[in-house]
């Protein structure tokens, strides 16, 4: 039945079905992951029951998304034609402060996040007289708290909301190219091929129609888009390739807690979809996955594809320790005014969001890795003394 259920070919009919349209765009590429992903999905993943349907759903939300926005470009072909204008990403290793530095920047009004709800539900695109009141807000904020009660704690892990700012995964999720998928599920195939193998352009290539699709309902090409995914310095040279006047603000924290955090993440995420996940299993990639992306982002940054590129570094210490101080020497790095209104919503959402600054050390232990210590050490070191990250004690 699993079998079935996730063909590739029955995935796609639904999306048709769904929508009443079969326009996937010019480029069929997106076609090779979505093979790779079912079969990972159908052969590796030990999903549970209720796993399968969450795994279809994500499947053709992702394809119907893709549809729609095809079948908009098609009857707004200005729409295409809108520039994304110097639009400054978040990247770093995952669980290095990139999630409240975003929402801390999002509190800007004159920056631009993708919203969860308009991520899931693209279409039509956000109207500005509607985009605080839209029902699709309150269809994706009760997805989001089924999980919570599928999974309780969930959410004390990886902060989540409708009206909170969407990784880019999300969106490149619609090119099965995407981070998400070998996160949320099991996949050992799935995520080497995208580690070693896969064409990222293409997923750019389908972020920017997407950035595109929403800012023609709120923001306009004059927007500037604030966008955030720690994949992004795994793919640095397909980025500025895409958006050669992107504005890249890296994260830095001692690699080792971040392997831990986010396995314990992962094992949670993995949790709503299977019965079988381990954190030691979790670890084992994350671990593959964070050495190989350092050493990428150090040498990308070297290369010729980076050349003349902005590039703002900020220590999750230095951040932890005085959010305002980074913030506001992040926005001197950028040629940016932290208008005083600005930094005032700031202050708020951080005294309503305490939590969301990494204290809590007790929702993952590096004893629960099962990896050693010295020799991932040894790995990461020449990262840490380019960029002068500080050991941290371990958790």
């Amino acid at each position: 039945m699993t079998t079935e259920r996730l063909h590739p070919d029955r995935l796609v009919e639904q999306a048709c079905e769904l929508t009443a349209r079969d326009d996937f765009g010019d480029d069929d590429s997106w076609r090779d992951g979505l093979s790779r992903l079912c079969d990972g999905l159908i052969n590796e993943a030990h999903l549970s029951g209720l796993g399968v349907e969450i795994a279809v759903a994500d499947v053709v939300r992702a394809l119907t998304s893709r549809l729609q926005i095809v079948d908009w470009r098609k009857n707004h072909p200005e729409v295409a034609a809108a520039p994304v204008t110097r639009p400054i990403f978040i990247v770093g290793q995952p669980r290095t402060g990139t999630t409240i530095l975003f929402d801390l920047l999002a509190q800007d009004p004159a920056l631009r996040p993708p919203l969860t709800w308009e991520v899931d539900n693209p279409c039509p695109p956000p109207c500005p007289d509607t985009y605080d009141t839209d029902p699709r807000i309150a269809e994706t904020q009760a997805a989001i708290e089924m999980s919570e009660q599928i999974v309780p704690g969930l959410l004390a892990h990886h902060p989540m909301g409708a009206l909170v700012g969407q990784e880019c995964v999300r969106i490149t999720a619609g090119q099965f190219c995407s981070m998400i998928f070998s996160v949320q599920y099991r996949l050992p195939g799935y995520y080497r091929w995208l580690l070693y193998d896969a064409d990222h352009g293409p997923a750019y290539r389908y972020h920017r129609m997407f950035l595109q699709h929403l800012q023609s309902g709120v923001g306009g090409p004059e927007c500037q888009w604030l966008l955030k995914s720690p994949a992004h310095l795994w793919q640095l040279d397909r980025l500025v390739a895409e958006y050669p006047d992107a504005l890249i603000v890296q994260t830095h924290r001692d690699p080792l807690n971040v392997i831990s955090s986010v396995s314990a993440l992962t094992h949670h995420l993995r949790r709503l979809a299977s019965d079988e996940s381990s954190i030691a299993e979790c670890a084992a990639q994350s671990h593959e996955e964070i050495v190989v992306g350092l050493e990428r982002g150090m040498r990308l940054r070297d290369s010729d594809a980076l050349a003349g590129q902005r590039v703002v570094d900020v220590q999750f210490v230095d951040f932890m320790h005085d959010p305002f101080a980074t913030v506001r020497t992040l926005y001197t790095a950028l040629d940016r005014e932290l208008e005083p209104a600005a930094e005032q919503r700031m202050r708020d959402f951080l005294a309503g969001h305490p939590g969301d600054r990494g204290a809590n050390g007790s929702r993952y232990r590096w004893a629960d890795t099962g990896l050693d210590a010295g020799q991932v050490r040894e790995q990461v070191r020449g990262y840490q003394q380019r960029y002068g990250v500080p050991d941290e004690p371990l958790r």
